[in-house]
């Protein structure tokens, strides 16, 4: 997608910049899913995130629940906002879901209602959904 854009001191050209807007007028839900690379599965679990960083660990732990979730990303609701582009530390409730702690990017954050934030995240490595979850759930 950003590979064929024209790089300017870190700037974009204007055509680049028209392409790269018009690319994005297309990204509508129905265009979104068409692109995912892997199934996404409808699943209802608490979540909880902390920093990545190991210095900041224990500046702050939430609760959240997650939506859907694929063997490389996941969606879920947090009550403050994760910063996009940041690295986050996810563990899962294991009454809901057996999951490992894993690792993961935010790639999308935007505010639903007040006190709720429909969040995006990339895992860093693929994980292994459990059987019983797929059979369980929804494939979105």
């Amino acid at each position: 997608m950003f590979d064929d854009l024209d790089n300017l001191d870190g700037h974009l050209s204007e055509d680049a910049a028209f392409g790269l807007m018009r690319e994005l007028e297309q990204n509508r839900s129905e265009e979104i899913r068409k692109q995912r690379a892997h199934f996404r599965i409808a699943i209802k679990a608490r979540i909880t995130m902390q920093s990545g960083n190991a210095s900041e660990l224990l500046n702050y732990k939430v609760q959240g629940t997650t939506g859907d979730i694929s063997e490389r990303g996941l969606g879920a609701i947090f009550p403050i906002a994760p910063r996009v582009g940041d690295i986050y530390r996810l563990a899962f409730n294991p009454e809901d879901i057996t999951l490992p702690l894993t690792f993961a990017r935010c790639v999308r954050c935007r505010l639903v209602q007040e006190g709720a934030y429909d969040s995006g995240f990339v895992f860093f490595s693929a994980i292994a959904l459990p059987e019983n979850v797929a059979a369980n759930s929804a494939v979105l």
